[in-house]
């Protein structure tokens, strides 16, 4: 399937694993980019240039297909080495990024330069059209139903992936409650060249993460994610348990009073508890409303496979049978 995203980025499917905290390791990325999708490195994870530069020499001895690394603007008081994390990407010779957060214009510069692909993900048409108007060549467009951040307008993809459509010149991707070849051809039918999907990648063999975090994904109901840090304008879906249920007790009784050091316990440094070690009460980890559509953990060439195939299918048989009724 050819798509303005897959001859932008050199893959064989629309398909992009998201960035995902203490998820995108070279195992996920080179995994995903064997099986014809893009992988992706998540470059706050490894937190410093010298670590992302080995990630990216050990994907690149993993894979000769193309991979990208995200790397996520956050405003914090304490910021990564953003400059040294970009010169390792260039010098690793990544040719696709997907940037999130803050807006990505100080670095654009560097990655045109260089010949990297940027591709921003956005959780609004306005944040769409100001990453197109800044440079960037695509965007993923996160839909409310997105695990980790969704932004504060709650509109999900059935909106906005028309609206996004409606507006932007360069090509976008949807993000959130993307799992199966239905979500692909709904996407693609909704103006999208391709789908990014994040915590159906995290219920897969190659998954770099605790077994009990994969079974909890396959356990969950759409009715299992929750919606933290609102108060704060900060606003995460993640799976729900006890550390979470708690987070939110804290949040009703704090009510405008709220200040994040009222609830840094369940949300700061538990992805290594969560994600290493298995502790799924440890606290507040990102999970999408698509975990009702999971029920199993293949590994990433089934899954993407199958979603072509599914795709394919519903293309050339239901949808062709429509039109010839």
């Amino acid at each position: 399937m050819k798509t303005r995203i897959t001859e932008m980025f050199g893959i064989e499917h629309p398909i992009i694993q998201g960035g995902m905290h203490y998820v995108g390791f070279a195992e996920m990325a080179a995994a995903v980019s064997n099986a014809g999708g893009l992988g992706t490195i998540t470059g706050l994870t490894l937190g410093t240039p010298e670590k992302l530069a080995d990630e990216i020499a050990k994907c690149r001895d993993m894979t000769d297909k193309p991979f990208a690394v995200n790397l996520t603007f956050l405003p914090t008081v304490n910021a990564p080495d953003y400059p040294g994390l970009v010169r390792v990407i260039i010098e690793g010779g990544v040719k696709v990024v997907e940037t999130a957060g803050n807006n990505p214009a100080q670095v654009l510069p560097y990655f045109k330069d260089a010949g990297v692909k940027v591709i921003h993900k956005c959780t609004s048409v306005r944040h769409s059209l100001k990453a197109q108007s800044i440079g960037c060549d695509a965007v993923s467009v996160d839909g409310f139903e997105c695990g980790g951040h969704p932004g504060e307008d709650d509109i999900p993809n059935m909106i906005l992936l028309p609206r996004a459509a409606d507006e932007l010149e360069i090509p976008f991707v949807a993000s959130g409650g993307m799992a199966d070849g239905r979500s692909l051809v709904a996407a693609l039918a909704m103006g999208a060249e391709g789908m990014n999907m994040g915590t159906r990648f995290i219920a897969t063999m190659e998954a770099p993460v605790h077994e009990n975090v994969k079974q909890a994904i396959v356990a969950a109901s759409e009715l299992d994610t929750r919606l933290v840090m609102r108060p704060l304008r900060n606003t995460e879906r993640v799976m729900t348990n006890a550390a979470v249920e708690e987070l939110l007790e804290i949040e009703r009784e704090k009510g405008a009073d709220l200040a994040f050091e009222d609830i840094i316990e369940q949300v700061a440094g538990v992805y290594p508890r969560i994600m290493t070690e298995g502790d799924m009460d440890a606290g507040a980890w990102s999970c999408g409303m698509v975990a009702g559509l999971i029920d199993d953990i293949p590994t990433c060439k089934e899954l993407i496979d199958r979603i072509m195939a599914e795709a394919d299918a519903i293309i050339a048989e239901r949808l062709a049978g429509l039109r010839a009724a």
